[in-house]
């Protein structure tokens, strides 16, 4: 493929010419794309042209906008397997997961296009009953959305779609690992006739750029705590612009005592190594109570050497590689810092390098037991990959402790048939994502999508990212003859 900047309706070629390429993490000697990388130039073009759409785009009837997109999701549905295999190619997910990444996304454009004549805003007793109150929402302008790799479709839609039917332009920059996946939204989103700078799309290292332009009111992200920090810090320096970041996790699966095991193992293995554990809401800690432990630990451990590694493109593959060379580095110092710090290895795990596997960026799995320790880094750092640690815990109380000794607070499982206990970990662990027998993985697109700490600004992605997109405004009306005001006010002169 060879992909194009999309800016005012447009597939164009980069200002400075400089280009990078997508390559297949399975088989790195496979180029998916090439793309350009975008200069301070295509920046400011792209955010010219956005705010130009603006103020046509949100003058539409919000019905009107929303027909777009019921023209964009027929296109979708029409090509969901060729994207799906494309989403699978490009990061490196299962296609069983390529799909249902591809869902997602679908399930975004649906969710907007299906809010469009529903209720929208409310109306709002006065003190005066001769005024009439209304809060409405208006849109804030340009948004810059800046996007990861594991996710490459679901996303970008969680992002532009409710930014879009509010009214906003929007500004994508997707992740270099997976610039194909987004070329083909943008593909999509042209067919579908969104009209000229609405939607647009920019390759390679400008999200700094888009970030730091003083047309750009709101920053959506999606990425590491690192690069998130940055944006919120940058964007403090501007008085009319925001940002929602959501920036990671270190989740945890709880196993209590009167756990049903064939749930707490499933549920486990599919917290722990769906997308080769490259999900922002995987769970790298499993906390176990110690009377279940042993029969926990065996059944997990025998299940995860079960595991299929291989080509993502076949159906029965579990586990993909991870997404490059930077992130098995990153997983084999984290294995290592497990063993310093005192980890009891269950199953080792690292880079595979046999004759299936050489071509492409492939980690087995590493599952280890530590007793709690507030210290360990292990315990409380995002490594991002197939890492897991089983903590032995001696109650409920100890099990909360142990979920929020980190700095992160994003998704939260447990396992128990006792209703009294999970609420008390509803209401006592700090996160943004609950579930209650069931993995940490799955989130739906009508419901917050979002965490705490280090993990977010409380400020969700998808549906309820309305809020950060539009502004509420209160609208007051007065039927009568004469000035009457609320809390006693008079006009006497």
């Amino acid at each position: 493929m060879e992909g194009k900047n999309y800016i005012n309706g447009a597939f164009v070629n980069g200002a400075s010419g400089e280009t990078f390429e997508s390559r297949n993490p399975a088989n790195t000697d496979e180029v998916l794309g090439t793309f350009p990388l975008s200069s301070e130039t295509d920046v400011h073009n792209a955010v010219s042209t956005a705010k130009d759409a603006y103020d046509g785009w949100r003058r539409l009837s919000r019905i009107k906008r929303g027909e777009y997109f019921d023209e964009f999701v027929q296109l979708l549905k029409k090509d969901r397997e060729e994207i799906s295999r494309l989403v699978t190619k490009e990061c490196g997910k299962g296609i069983v997961e390529g799909r249902a990444d591809v869902t997602e996304g679908i399930h975004m454009v649906q969710y907007v296009f299906g809010t469009v004549r529903m209720p929208h805003g409310d109306v709002i007793d006065s003190e005066i009953p001769e005024k009439d109150a209304f809060l409405r929402r208006k849109p804030k302008g340009v948004v810059a959305a800046i996007t990861p790799w594991n996710f490459p479709f679901a996303i970008p839609l969680w992002l532009i779609c409710p930014s879009v039917v509010e009214g906003n332009t929007v500004i994508l920059k997707p992740s270099r690992e997976t610039a194909c996946t987004a070329n083909k939204i943008a593909e999509y989103a042209h067919k579908a006739g969104f009209p000229p700078g609405v939607i647009n799309v920019l390759h390679g290292g400008c999200g700094d750029l888009l970030v730091k332009h003083p047309d750009t009111r709101v920053v959506l992200f999606v990425g590491s705590n690192d690069v998130g920090s940055d944006i919120k810090k940058i964007v403090a320096g501007f008085h009319d612009k925001m940002c929602a970041c959501e920036m990671g996790g270190k989740n945890a699966l709880i196993v209590l005592d009167d756990a049903n095991l064939d749930i707490a193992v499933n549920a486990a293995i599919i917290s722990a190594f769906k997308t080769s554990g490259q999900r922002c809401t995987s769970a790298s800690r499993l906390i176990v109570h110690e009377k279940v432990l042993s029969e926990f630990e065996k059944r997990f451990v025998e299940t995860t050497k079960r595991i299929k590694i291989g080509n993502p493109l076949e159906e029965d593959v579990f586990m993909g590689p991870v997404i490059n060379q930077s992130a098995t580095e990153k997983i084999a110092r984290y294995n290592e810092l497990a063993k310093k710090e005192g980890a009891k290895v269950l199953l080792d795990g690292g880079r595979l390098t046999d004759e299936l596997h050489k071509k492409g960026y492939f980690m087995s799995p590493f599952v280890y037991r530590m007793e709690n320790n507030p210290k360990s880094r292990v315990l409380r750092e995002e490594v991002f990959g197939p890492h897991v640690a089983i903590i032995p815990v001696k109650g409920i109380d100890e099990a909360i402790e142990v979920h929020n000794n980190t700095d992160y607070g994003l998704s939260c499982a447990v396992i128990t048939e006792d209703f009294r206990k999970a609420r008390r970990i509803r209401d006592d662990c700090e996160y943004g994502l609950g579930y209650v027998n069931l993995p940490t993985i799955g989130a739906e697109v009508h419901l917050p999508f979002g965490g705490v700490k280090k993990s977010g600004t409380g400020l969700p992605s998808a549906s309820t990212l309305i809020d950060v997109v539009t502004h509420r405004t209160a609208w007051t009306v007065n039927h009568a003859v004469e000035i009457k005001m609320a809390q006693g006010l008079t006009v006497k002169l």
